[in-house]
């Protein structure tokens, strides 16, 4: 995956391994503590890309910070925000405005011809509601189909799918999944409209 770290239980799946799987992982968790590193990792190299404007740059520096390779097609705006990267997923033909955030330890799968606004949030990553219970961390994957459109500002909340061709109204909070070809807004978002496949 791009990433290395150590395991306390002996054996070869690691936590991000899991956080991959959907586990809910404690604070307290011995392996935890290689979430933090891999972040301190991710850091610095979002620093350099948010310091350069070299297209060429921005991209071997998503390819680093993600682990994956990145097609010519696909365009990152600085600055961008994540706090792990190696479990996102980006497909040709993507479109990725300036100041979005993407919390991905869940998984963010985002496929071909996707075109994000500026200060979206995407975030695979969700806590329990009790107190008690507040400092373990449930995963879950957001995947964003073909041909999407993401509004300026929206949200986008841990487990939701969003259908092909679909379009997200700016500033909508999507907390549950979307059907293809439909215009979704508001905060929670609900359906508007279907969209003409012509």
């Amino acid at each position: 995956m791009g990433y290395t770290t150590g395991n306390e239980t002996g054996n070869s799946i690691t936590i991000f391994d899991r956080l991959l799987k959907g586990e809910s992982v404690p604070i307290n968790d011995p392996e935890y503590k290689h979430i933090f590193e891999q972040v301190e990792i991710t850091f610095s190299l979002l620093s350099k890309l948010n310091n350069t404007t070299a297209k060429s740059d921005i991209r071997l520096l998503l390819e680093e910070i993600t682990g994956k390779h990145i097609d010519s097609s696909t365009t990152l705006f600085p600055p961008f925000h994540t706090n792990f990267g190696k479990h996102i997923v980006l497909g040709k033909n993507v479109f990725i405005n300036h100041a979005c955030s993407f919390l991905d330890l869940g998984g963010i799968v985002i496929e071909d011809n996707v075109m994000i606004g500026p200060r979206v949030t995407i975030t695979s990553e969700n806590h329990p509601l009790p107190y008690a219970k507040r400092n373990v961390m449930v995963p879950a994957k957001v995947i964003i189909k073909n041909n999407v459109w993401i509004g300026a500002a929206a949200t986008i909340l841990p487990g939701v799918t969003i259908g092909e061709n679909s379009v997200i109204a700016a500033g909508a909070v999507v907390n549950k999944n979307v059907q293809p070809n439909t215009l979704v807004g508001g905060v929670p978002a609900k359906i508007i409209k279907d969209i003409p496949l012509e």
